[in-house]
């Protein structure tokens, strides 16, 4: 009888200690979806192009995933990262007009000593199927990335990149590298 309620004991105590772990790590949820609407215009080459960009943010990455896909990128580079995002859960949605859009892996929110927000989105693109086919260079770029600064005065701005990867560059920081040129984002709203 003594072994069985040990037993048991142990049973609890390891269920609580994976109780405990696991609501530590997850994301920050969020009391509310926060709803974000903008118009991507183009820059350079795709001059004059404009479409709708709608962003769903339910949570926010935990200091602890962010330090994990740090790994993944210092051990395997770009695709340790991009295998790394394909594994966590959506923290939200990104939807272009046109398409069905797509979860959003990575949702940081940072805070800047002038009192602006900084909001970063990164996640898996959609490599479409005459990419991979051919193998074309595009699918190198296997990352879409959206930034939004918010002013102290709540005046927003961001950036949209449809296609972009990371890398190290000879003096050791990242940098990201683009396929094509960045998206401007204006009339941004946050619904």
């Amino acid at each position: 009888m003594r072994r069985l309620l040990n037993i048991g004991l142990a049973v609890i105590g390891a269920v609580i200690l994976i109780v405990l772990t696991s609501t530590i790590s997850s994301a920050q949820k969020l009391p509310k979806p926060i709803h974000i609407q903008a118009t991507a215009m183009g820059t350079m080459t795709q001059m004059g192009r404009l479409f709708s960009v709608n962003l769903i943010i339910n949570e926010v990455t935990s200091d602890q995933e962010r330090a994990g896909l740090l790994e993944a990128f210092q051990g395997k580079g770009n695709e340790g990262l991009h295998n790394a995002l394909e594994k966590m859960h959506a923290k939200g949605r990104m939807a272009i007009t046109g398409t069905l859009g797509y979860d959003v892996a990575y949702v940081k929110v940072f805070k800047q000593p002038d009192g602006s927000t900084v909001i970063r989105m990164v996640t898996n693109r959609l490599l479409q199927f005459g990419e991979v086919w051919a193998s074309t260079r595009s699918a190198d770029y296997n990352l879409s990335a959206v930034e939004i600064i918010i002013s102290k005065d709540k005046k927003y701005s961001g950036t949209l990149y449809p296609a972009c990867s990371l890398k190290v560059n000879k003096q050791g920081t990242v940098e990201l590298q683009l396929y094509q040129n960045p998206w401007k984002l204006t009339n941004i709203m946050r619904r």
